[in-house]
C-alpha cells in the first residue's frame, strides 16, 4: 500500500525511501473514493500517463498491484547485497520529449551511456600464441573497423556505408513515433470534409518517403525481409552478421532467417540518450530508478499512486461507459476515465465485463501471441567475467568489454537459426550450444562495494537443461558459466 508505508520504508531503510512513498505515508493509505482518472498498474508506462494527465489538471489515481512500482522497469534486491534490474536493463527508447516534459533529470534520473556496445568472443583456437578472436563495437568507427578487419577488411569499409543507410532510416522514422497514427478507417469511409482535415496526418508519412528516396525499396525490406538476407547485402564475414543479428532476435520468438526479423533490429536502433541517435545506456540505480524519477514527477503535480492495491474489476454503467474500478479488497473507486497499463490479455480478458467489448475482440485478444524464448537469469559473483579472447587484468579491473552486452555462441546466424529451431521444438539447445547474451554491472550503484558484481544472463532457447549446463563445465569459453549455474545449483564454484 502506498502509504502502508512504514513496513515499505523500513525494508528501503528511512534514508532511502522515495520521494512518492513520503508523501503517501503523509497523506494516509486509504484513496479518496472518486478520482478524475484511474491508471491500473505503475509500469513506467502507467506512470507516465499518470504525470502527463496531472500535469493537465486531471486528478490522476494508479493502482499497482505488487509492493513496487515499475512493472518491468524495476529494481529489487534478490540477493542480500545486490539489486538487480530484474527485467529490463537497458534504455534508449523512451521519448526525449518525455524526459524534458516530465523533467526526469530533476526528480533524479541518472544515465551512463553503453560504450561500447557489444562484445562477441569467438569460441575457437588462438593460433601462434596468439588469444582466441572477439569482436567488440563501440562509438568509435576507426576502432569498430579495425575490429572488423580481423575478419574481413571488405566488411570493414562497408560498414560505415550499413551504419549511414541505418541511421537514414532512423531518421525517416522517428518523427513518426511522436505523431498521430494515419486514421485509414476515416480515408476509406468517411465525408470528404473530414479526409480534407486528415490530410495533414500525411504529413509525416510523405516526408518520411522523401527522406528516404530511391532507395525506399530497400529500406521495405529492411521492415519485411529476413535479417540474413538484408546482412548478406552489405558483408561476408559471419561474426559480424551474427553480431548484428542478435538486436533482430533477442526476446523475440523468431530466427533471423524468418521475414520481418530486420524490423526487431531496427526497433534495437532507433532509440537515443542524451541527443545520441541509436544510444544505450544504464540508469544508476538500475531501471527502478527511472520508474522512480517518473513517480516523483506525477507526485510533484498531485497525482496519487498506492502499491498493494489490485483492481479487480472495471466497472461499466448499464450504457456502456466506465465509471471506476473496484479493488480486490471490495473498495470501490469511481472515475469517468481508466486507463490500463496491464497487457491486453489482463485488461480485457479479466479486468473488462465481456458483454461490452465487440463481437469477437475477445477471441483476437486472446489469440495475441506473446511468446518468448529468453529466460533471464541474475547472479551475483566475487569476480568478473574472464574470456580467454580478453583475459582480465592481474587487480580484476573492468575492461571495456565488461561494460557491455557480451554474446555467446553468436559468432554465426546459423548457431542463432538452430537455437530457434530447438525453442520451436520445445527442446534445450542440445544439438547446439545455446546462445547468450551477458551484461555484467560493477560499480553503477555507487552505494556498492567495487569487488562486487551482478550479472544477469538471458538464455536462448528454452528451456534451459541439464545439457547447457554440461556445455558449460566443459566449454573454455568462459568461466563466468561455470560460477553462474553453479550458483543456482547452490553449489557456488570458483574453480578457473
Amino acid at each position: 500500500m502506498a502509504a502502508s508505508g512504514r513496513g515499505l520504508c523500513r525494508a528501503w531503510g528511512a534514508s532511502r525511501c522515495p520521494a512518492w512513498r513520503h508523501a503517501h505515508w503523509e497523506a494516509g493509505a486509504r484513496p479518496r473514493p472518486e478520482y478524475d482518472a484511474v491508471v491500473i498498474g505503475a509500469g513506467h508506462n502507467g506512470l507516465v500517463a499518470a504525470a502527463y494527465l496531472q500535469r493537465l489538471g486531471v486528478n490522476t489515481v494508479v493502482f499497482e498491484r505488487r509492493h513496487v512500482i515499475g512493472g518491468a522497469a524495476v529494481t529489487e534486491e534478490i540477493i542480500p547485497g545486490f539489486k538487480f534490474s530484474r527485467a529490463s536493463y537497458l534504455l534508449s527508447l523512451l521519448r526525449p520529449q518525455i524526459y524534458t516534459d516530465l523533467e526526469l533529470k530533476k526528480h533524479g534520473l541518472r544515465l551512463h551511456l553503453r560504450n561500447p556496445y557489444s562484445f562477441t568472443p569467438m569460441l575457437e583456437e588462438g593460433t601462434g600464441g596468439n588469444v582466441p578472436r572477439s569482436l567488440l563495437l563501440g562509438t568509435d568507427m576507426t576502432q569498430n573497423q579495425k575490429q572488423i578487419a580481423q575478419f574481413s577488411q571488405k566488411d570493414a569499409q562497408a560498414f560505415p556505408r550499413y551504419e549511414e543507410f541505418m541511421n537514414r532510416l532512423v531518421s525517416a522514422i522517428d518523427p513518426l513515433l511522436d505523431a498521430a497514427p494515419v486514421d485509414t478507417a476515416a480515408f476509406q469511409r468517411g465525408s470528404m470534409l473530414q479526409r480534407l482535415k486528415l490530410l495533414s496526418t500525411l504529413k509525416p508519412l510523405l516526408k518520411a518517403g522523401r527522406t528516404l528516396g530511391a532507395q525506399l525499396p530497400q529500406y521495405y525490406q529492411v521492415f519485411t525481409a529476413p535479417i540474413t538476407r538484408v546482412l548478406d547485402q552489405w558483408f561476408e564475414s559471419e561474426p559480424l552478421k551474427a553480431t548484428l543479428a542478435t538486436d533482430a532476435v533477442i526476446g523475440a520468438m523468431t530466427s533471423p532467417r524468418t521475414p520481418g526479423s530486420g524490423y526487431v533490429l531496427l526497433h534495437h536502433v532507433m532509440g537515443g540518450l542524451e541527443g545520441i541517435q541509436g544510444a544505450w545506456g544504464y540508469v544508476q540505480g538500475g531501471m527502478g530508478a527511472l520508474s522512480e524519477a517518473i513517480a516523483r514527477s506525477a507526485v510533484a503535480h498531485g497525482a496519487s499512486i498506492f502499491t498493494e492495491k489490485t483492481v479487480a474489476r472495471v466497472q461499466v454503467n448499464g450504457e456502456g461507459h466506465v465509471r471506476g474500478v473496484v479493488l480486490q479488497d471490495g473498495l470501490e473507486v469511481r472515475s469517468r476515465v481508466v486507463l490500463s497499463s496491464a497487457s491486453p490479455q489482463i485488461t480485457f480478458l479479466k479486468l473488462t465485463p465481456q458483454e461490452w467489448l465487440p463481437e469477437g475482440f475477445a477471441e483476437r485478444i486472446a489469440q495475441l501471441d506473446t511468446q518468448s524464448p529468453v529466460t533471464k537469469i541474475n547472479v551475483a559473483v566475487d569476480r568478473l567475467p574472464n574470456f580467454l579472447a580478453a583475459p582480465n587484468t592481474p587487480t580484476g579491473q573492468p575492461l571495456p568489454h565488461h561494460q557491455c552486452s557480451i554474446h555467446l555462441n553468436c559468432e554465426d546466424t546459423l548457431l542463432l537459426h538452430q537455437a530457434f529451431e530447438d525453442a520451436m521444438d520445445g527442446l534445450p539447445s542440445h544439438s547446439t550450444r545455446p546462445t547468450r547474451w551477458l551484461e555484467a554491472r560493477s560499480g553503477m550503484s555507487r552505494r556498492k562495494m567495487p569487488t562486487q558484481t551482478k550479472c544477469w544472463t538471458a538464455l536462448r532457447p528454452m528451456p534451459l537443461a541439464s545439457r547447457a549446463l554440461w556445455w558449460a563445465e566443459t566449454s573454455s569459453h568462459l568461466l563466468i558459466w561455470r560460477e553462474s549455474l553453479g550458483f543456482l545449483e547452490g553449489t557456488y564454484s570458483t574453480v578457473p
